[in-house]
C-alpha cells in the first residue's frame, strides 16, 4: 500500500540528495586545492586583509561588508591560503546549494536540479571567483539568495519573504555596490509582471527601507570622505578598464560561463519569458535583462560583473531542458549528452579559473590550447594571465625590501618608512613584516591614501618602482639598493628596482596631496 504524499517525499529526498552531494563537492573541490596547492594567496587579499585590520563603514574601493566577514574569519581560520578562502568556498557550496533549490521551486526535478547544480558548481567564473578571498565570491551568493526568495514571492509567498529579501538586498549592496543592477532588475519587474500587485501592500516598501537602511552606513562614509568610491569608480573606467568593449563584455559571456552551458542558460532565458509554466517567474529574466542592459550602457564594463545573473538563468535552463527531454528517449539522451559535454568542457577549463596546475604545467597547457595571457586592465604581461601573476612574487619582495631595510644605520632604521607604489605591495610588505623585519609601509594608492604617513614626517624612505632620475626631483639623495626579480609576477613588478632617498625637498602634506591615487 503506498502512503499518500510518498512520491513527492520521495522527490524531494532524491533532490535534496543531489543538492547536497554537489554543494559539497564544490566545497571539498576548494579546500583540497588550496591546502595542497595554488600559487599563493592573491594580490588583492593581502589587501583586503589589511582592511580587515582597519574596520571602517567604507573604503575607497569597496564597501566594508567582506572585510568584516574576514576579520571574522582571521580570528577562526588565521591568515594562511587555506584559511583565508574558507568563507568564499563556503559561500560556493551555498550557492550550488540555492542553484538547485531555485530549479526546484521553478517546478524543476532531479535532471533540472542536477543541471542547474552542476553548472554552478563547474562554471569557470564561478568556481574562478570562489576559489579566492574577494567580494565577488559572495556576490553570487547574494543574487542566488535574493533569487529565491523572489522566486517564493511570485509563488505566492508570505510577507516575511518581502522582510528577507530586503535584508538580504542591503547585505548585497553592502558587499558589492553592483548589486544595484539587481535592485534595478526588480524594480523593472515588479512594474511589468503579476508581481505589480504587491505594489499594492506595504511589503516592497518595507524591503527597500531596509535595503537602505543596511547600506546606509557606506553612503554615510562616502558623504564625509568627499564621495571617494565615486571618484574612485570614475577613475578606473577612465584608467584601467579604459581597454574593454562592448564586444569584450558580451564575447567574456559565453567565455566565462562556458560556451557550452549557452545551451542551458539561453534556453533558461526563453523559459522565463515565453514559458507558460516560466512566465509566472519573468521576474528573473527581467533582473537579468536589466543588468545586462546597464552594463551595456558602460562600454568600459568587465564581463564578470554579470556573472552572478547566470546562477538564476541555469537553475531556469535545468528546468527548461529537462521539460524538453520528458518529450521523449531521443531528448533524455540529448540532454544527457548536454551534461556530459558541459562537465567535460568546463574540466577542460578549470585550469584558467583555478591554479590546479604546476605553474609550468599550466604555461604549457595554455600554449598547446592557443590560449594567450589575459588581463582586463590593459597592462603589459608575460606568460601568466594576470590572476595568476599576481600570486607571484610577494614574499620575494618583502624579503628584499627587509634586505635594504637591515643595511640601513640604525638611527635611521628608527625613523625609516617603506612608500610602496600600489596596495597590492603595500598590503603584501604588512603580511610578511613579521617574517621580514620592516618599518612601517605607506601608500597613495587608494585607501592606504587615507592611512596616511608618520605625523613626524618623512625622513629616510625606501621606495619601490619609478625611475632614479624622478626621484632625484623629490630627494636630495636617491640611491639604488637593490633589484626585486620574480619571473612570473606582473611585468612591471619583475626587475623592480628598489631605491633609498633620503631628504624629502617636498613637505609630506603636499606630497601626499599630489601623488594620491584613487584606481
Amino acid at each position: 500500500m503506498v502512503t499518500p504524499g510518498a512520491g513527492k517525499r520521495k522527490h524531494l529526498g532524491e533532490g535534496a540528495i543531489l543538492i547536497v552531494g554537489l554543494a559539497l563537492a564544490a566545497l571539498a573541490f576548494h579546500l583540497l586545492v588550496n591546502a595542497f596547492g595554488g600559487y599563493g594567496i592573491f594580490r588583492d587579499e593581502y589587501y583586503y586583509l589589511a582592511c580587515s585590520k582597519r574596520l571602517a563603514a567604507g573604503y575607497v574601493d569597496q564597501p566594508p561588508l567582506a572585510m568584516f566577514l574576514l576579520a571574522a574569519s582571521r580570528a577562526v581560520f588565521g591568515v594562511s591560503q587555506l584559511g583565508l578562502r574558507v568563507l568564499p568556498a563556503v559561500a560556493h557550496a551555498l550557492t550550488v546549494a540555492l542553484a538547485g533549490l531555485i530549479a526546484r521551486q521553478l517546478g524543476g526535478r532531479r535532471t533540472a536540479i542536477g543541471l542547474a547544480c552542476l553548472a554552478v558548481c563547474l562554471a569557470p567564473v564561478i568556481i574562478g571567483h570562489t576559489n579566492i578571498y574577494q567580494m565577488n565570491a559572495f556576490a553570487g551568493l547574494f543574487w542566488a539568495l535574493a533569487a529565491y526568495l523572489l522566486v517564493l514571492i511570485a509563488a505566492g509567498g508570505r510577507s516575511r519573504h518581502w522582510v528577507l529579501l530586503g535584508i538580504v538586498m542591503g547585505l548585497g549592496l553592502l558587499n558589492k555596490i553592483d548589486f544595484l543592477w539587481f535592485g534595478f532588475g526588480l524594480a523593472a519587474g515588479l512594474i511589468l509582471t503579476d508581481l505589480r500587485r504587491h505594489l499594492k501592500t506595504p511589503w516592497p516598501y518595507v524591503a527597500a527601507g531596509l535595503a537602505l537602511l543596511i547600506f546606509s552606513p557606506f553612503i554615510l562614509w562616502n558623504v564625509s570622505h568627499d564621495f571617494a568610491h565615486v571618484e574612485f569608480i570614475r577613475s578606473a573606467t577612465a584608467g584601467k578598464y579604459a581597454g574593454l568593449t562592448r564586444w569584450d563584455f558580451l564575447a567574456g559571456q559565453a567565455a566565462l560561463t562556458n560556451p557550452v552551458n549557452m545551451l542551458l542558460w539561453v534556453p533558461g532565458l526563453l523559459f522565463l519569458f515565453f514559458s507558460g509554466q516560466g512566465r509566472r517567474f519573468r521576474v528573473l529574466g527581467i533582473i537579468y535583462a536589466a543588468a545586462l542592459a546597464v552594463l551595456l550602457a558602460n562600454p568600459h564594463s568587465k564581463a564578470e560583473y554579470l556573472a552572478p545573473a547566470y546562477i538564476m538563468l541555469f537553475a531556469a535552463g535545468g528546468v527548461a531542458l529537462e521539460r524538453w527531454a520528458d518529450r521523449g528517449r531521443a531528448r533524455r539522451r540529448a540532454v544527457a549528452a548536454f551534461a556530459a559535454l558541459s562537465v567535460a568542457t568546463s574540466l577542460a577549463i578549470v585550469p584558467f579559473a583555478v591554479p590546479i596546475l604546476p605553474v609550468g604545467t599550466f604555461i604549457r597547457y595554455s600554449a598547446a590550447l592557443g590560449v594567450k595571457p589575459s588581463t582586463a586592465e590593459d597592462q603589459e604581461l608575460s606568460e601568466l594571465p594576470q590572476f595568476y601573476a599576481d600570486m607571484f612574487g610577494w614574499e620575494e619582495m618583502a624579503r628584499d625590501v627587509s634586505e635594504v631595510y637591515r643595511a640601513l644605520p640604525a638611527e635611521e632604521r628608527a625613523s625609516a618608512v617603506v612608500l610602496a607604489r600600489n596596495y597590492g605591495e603595500a598590503a603584501a610588505l604588512e603580511y610578511y613584516a613579521e617574517r621580514y623585519p620592516l618599518p612601517r609601509v605607506i601608500s597613495t594608492h587608494n585607501s592606504y591614501w587615507y592611512w596616511g604617513y608618520p605625523e613626524g614626517g618623512l625622513r629616510t624612505v625606501i621606495v619601490l618602482r619609478g625611475r632614479e632620475e624622478d626621484h632625484r626631483k623629490s630627494c636630495d639623495e636617491v640611491v639604488r639598493a637593490a633589484t626585486h626579480t620574480s619571473r612570473y609576477a606582473m611585468p612591471y613588478e619583475n626587475n623592480m628596482p628598489i631605491f633609498v632617498c633620503r631628504g624629502l625637498r617636498l613637505p609630506p602634506a603636499e606630497l601626499w596631496s599630489r601623488e594620491k591615487n584613487f584606481n
